[in-house]
């Protein structure tokens, strides 16, 4: 009577995918005090990796066995840099703002009248009213999280760094049949591929908003500019959103700063123009189909990953979905969600041309590999 396959199997597969999709969601709502921090670790790990392989290919006479702690030694130095200069833009922004208080309230109260609000409170007065003693107790709180945060971020990526080597063996180990164990690595070279273009892009794109408005808002006299173009660079990793909103603040600043709306808006005008021009005619070059992610699903992403993980979430969301894509992409019963996320409905696409099966020792493409190699010494091309 019920012989053969259950007539639902589609139904019901796709059902249990829908269904382990949501709880993973909801796992990861419920740990996400501990996966960020791992998250944000894997992530500079992944960056520090490239950094070191470029070393290494950039520079044929560099050390190969230098290059990862010079990559190391190098982020540190970056990361230093990066908490010297909020320190000082900080510290200086703050000074400034006593001297803003007449501008602002001149501001406040033209503002108020042109609503038709009568009787517009003091600055001093909103402040009271605002309990600063609160305020300054939850920004205390919030800068222990970030500080514990980073500290255990950075415990992680040491660990991480530090099983670097025996990762090669391990994937040996983990898959003893070729076959397997090309298709693992294959998986895991195309998510770092993905990760790693997508740090590229982003890095370049961003230093290129943070130059161009930089240049403008120091030519305008916008105080601290600096701490301004970095503010912008570091929202440029939040996609779509993310340099919009970095280069509407420092219009914002202008309008408290100066007597006139004038240079407010040759700011707006300039910076929007740069984020325009860049976000939306050089990044799209850069990028090509390297993430292979569909445009509304960018959006998507950055909504569910800031929902679930906040700040950190965001900045990750666009990695975090590609590496999603590619693994669901690998089973039956969840490639029509991996078909769905991506732009041209394939998400098994290559990336690259290098097969990563040529950097595991012990498998037949890497003794290949290493034979071509040897060979070419041997007998280089004809000129």
């Amino acid at each position: 009577m019920f012989s053969g396959k259950p007539q639902f199997d589609g139904v019901s597969r796709n059902a249990l995918v829908i269904m382990a999709v949501i709880a993973s969601g909801a796992a990861l709502w419920l740990l996400r005090g501990v996966l960020t921090q791992l998250a944000l670790a894997v992530f500079l790990a992944v960056t520090i990796d490239g950094f070191s392989r470029v070393l290494e290919r950039r520079l044929p006479k560099f050390p190969k066995a230098a290059a990862l702690p010079t990559a190391v030694a190098l982020t540190i130095l970056i990361l230093i840099g990066v908490v010297w200069l909020i320190a000082q833009q900080g510290m200086g922004f703050a000074d400034q703002l006593q001297g803003y208080g007449p501008r602002l309230e001149a501001l406040l109260a033209s503002t108020a009248h042109s609503l038709g609000v009568q009787n517009v409170p003091s600055l001093s007065e909103l402040i009271s009213r605002a309990n600063p003693g609160q305020y300054a107790q939850g920004i205390a709180k919030q800068t222990q999280s970030i500080l514990s945060d980073t500290f255990f971020v950075l415990i992680y990526l040491a660990f991480l760094i530090a099983s670097r080597r025996g990762f090669r063996r391990k994937i040996v180990a983990m898959f003893p049949h070729n076959a397997e164990r090309e298709e693992a690595v294959v998986i895991f070279q195309r998510i770092r591929n993905g990760v790693e273009q997508y740090l590229w892009v982003q890095t370049v794109t961003g230093l290129m908003i943070a130059a161009g408005s930089f240049i403008c808002m120091y030519f305008v006299g916008l105080d601290n500019a600096l701490f301004w173009a970095f503010l912008i660079f570091l929202a440029s990793y939040i996609p779509i959103i993310g340099g919009v909103v970095g280069v509407a603040l420092p219009p914002l600043f202008a309008l408290v700063q100066f007597p006139s709306i004038i240079p407010a808006i040759i700011i707006a005008v300039v910076l929007q123009s740069v984020q325009f021009i860049v976000g939306n005619v050089i990044q799209p070059k850069m990028q090509g189909d390297s993430l292979n992610i569909d445009p509304v699903v960018v959006l998507l992403s950055l909504a569910f990953w800031g929902l679930i993980w906040g700040m950190p979430g965001m900045f990750l969301s666009t990695p975090l979905t590609v590496m999603a894509m590619i693994i669901l992409a690998q089973f039956k019963g969840s490639h029509w969600i991996a078909v769905l996320l991506s732009a041209n409905g394939n998400p098994a696409g290559a990336h690259g041309r290098h097969n990563p099966m040529e950097d595991i020792p012990g498998t037949p493409r890497a003794a290949a590999a290493k034979v071509k190699k040897v060979s070419s010494r041997r007998n280089p091309p004809a000129p």
